[in-house]
């Protein structure tokens, strides 16, 4: 399957996975803002071919880069980071994973970062969907603080609102998403007819 056809097959199991759409009531997002539509990537993230094909559609977005290692805020970024870790093995150009918590534990290595990486690695910071920003910038800060160096940010979907695409730009230059909110939107009204 090359890049293309696994973005539509990706796209396609979006649609029947993640994305929900409904009139009334609307949805509560983590900003507390009322919508009519969802994505919860987690039912595509964590399947075995939603894994595959974001795996290596990161991975082509990535291969020429100098990046080391991809991450992101629990619980999002996990999968998503894990499964281009895992392509990239497999397309002997190994890119390493790691998480940032969102919470520091009180015990251990008290460290915002888990994973085999270290400080002056450049890195691509990862989320699943980006609304208002926010979390990608909690893992860009947490990131920064333990020395990486942000590359830039890749997220699964942007839902193209409250400035969430622009309010991370003014961290990180290059911020680019496999899908937007409008990609879905077309897809799923085709779908519909």
């Amino acid at each position: 399957m090359n890049h293309s056809e696994m973005k539509t097959r990706l796209a396609r199991m979006i649609v029947e996975r993640t994305f929900r759409y409904r009139d009334d009531p609307p949805f509560t997002l983590a900003s507390g803002k009322q919508s009519n539509f969802y994505f919860n990537c987690k039912p595509t993230t964590l399947d075995p071919e939603g894994m595959n094909l974001v795996g290596n559609i990161i991975f082509d977005m990535l291969e020429d880069s100098e990046i080391s290692a991809v991450g992101g805020l629990t619980l999002g970024a996990d999968p998503i980071a894990n499964a281009v870790s895992v392509i990239s093995y497999q397309r002997n150009r190994p890119i390493k994973s790691f998480t940032v918590r969102k919470d520091v534990k009180g015990h251990g290595t008290r460290s915002a970062i888990e994973g085999n990486v270290a400080e002056g690695e450049k890195v691509a910071i990862l989320d699943d969907v980006i609304t208002t920003g926010k979390s990608t910038i909690i893992a860009i800060e947490k990131a920064r603080e333990a020395g990486l160096i942000i590359d830039r940010v890749i997220a699964l979907i942007d839902r193209e609102e409250e400035n969430g695409k622009e309010n991370i730009e003014q961290q990180v230059k290059k911020v680019e998403s496999i899908f937007t909110r409008t990609d879905i939107m077309y897809l799923y009204e085709q779908e519909r007819e």
